[in-house]
């Protein structure tokens, strides 16, 4: 009877050297801290994102307040100040209003920023609200706005940047952000508050345009299905190394 032919896949691996397994250890190790760490910085990031969304939560169902004043105006940040719910007398500057490009639920349009002047002659810009792109006709006549002394309530926000994609052009009055210090200066407004209010609902009787409440509060929180994946990326290094340390230990018994 002819002798059984084995396959070379039969013959057990010889132990691995010294070199190759300080290599193996050394990049265990570093995955293995480096995912740790990862996790560890999704579970303050998740800590962080809970506490926002609470004091977001907290401020626009609060009853509306004073807005910064004039003198309280550089120490606004969005940290301390954002989405407060804040209430505001004065004049709406209706001939110089800025229109802002935008897309809501209703559509593409403009978000109305109005200036209102206040009481001690500061300035702070308000977003009346969401209006269609025909809401100006064809001849770029808007409907008339509210005119003599007007409260408006509304959430505080901070100025938003001219994007990155689709920058404001000033020049040809073509507005994609709210950028407060931008429209300040194209309008030749002084004495502007560092932020703008997303007014509230408008009460009935004023038309539907501009349509105020539209503002969206929307902070993504993944932060938990995150540390879940680098945690577990981590216990799988660590069974992984485990594994081959059981493995050498094995070959290096079976030759003795």
């Amino acid at each position: 009877m002819a002798p059984l032919e084995t396959s070379s896949y039969d013959t057990p691996r010889a132990p691995r050297g010294p070199v190759a397994l300080t290599v193996l250890g050394v990049l265990a190790l570093t995955l293995f801290i480096g995912f740790i760490l990862l996790g560890n910085w999704q579970v303050q990031r998740l800590a962080w994102k809970r506490a926002l969304i609470a004091r977001v939560d907290s401020r626009v169902h609060a009853p509306p307040v004073a807005p910064p004043t004039r003198s309280q105006w550089p120490a606004v940040t969005a940290e301390k100040d954002e989405y407060l719910h804040v209430a505001l007398s004065g004049s709406f500057l209706h001939d110089r209003q800025t229109l802002i490009w935008t897309a809501t639920d209703e559509g593409s349009g403009y978000w109305v920023m109005t200036p209102l002047r206040l009481a001690d002659g500061s300035i702070v810009l308000v977003n009346r609200g969401f209006a269609p792109a025909d809401w100006c006709g064809r001849d770029g006549h808007c409907a008339p706005g509210t005119t003599g002394e007007v409260t408006v309530t509304g959430l505080l926000r901070v100025s938003e940047p001219s994007g990155l994609l689709r920058h404001n052009d000033p020049a040809h009055n073509t507005w994609y952000t709210r950028d407060v210090v931008g429209i300040a200066a194209a309008r030749g407004l002084h004495d502007v508050a560092p932020y703008f209010v997303d007014a509230d609902v408008s009460p009935a009787g004023g038309g539907r345009w501009p349509e105020g409440g539209k503002t969206v509060i929307s902070f993504p929180n993944n932060h938990l299905s995150y540390l879940i994946t680098w945690y577990l990326l981590a216990l799988m290094v660590l069974g992984a190394s485990l594994y081959v340390g059981y493995d050498e230990y094995r070959l290096r018994r079976n030759r003795i």
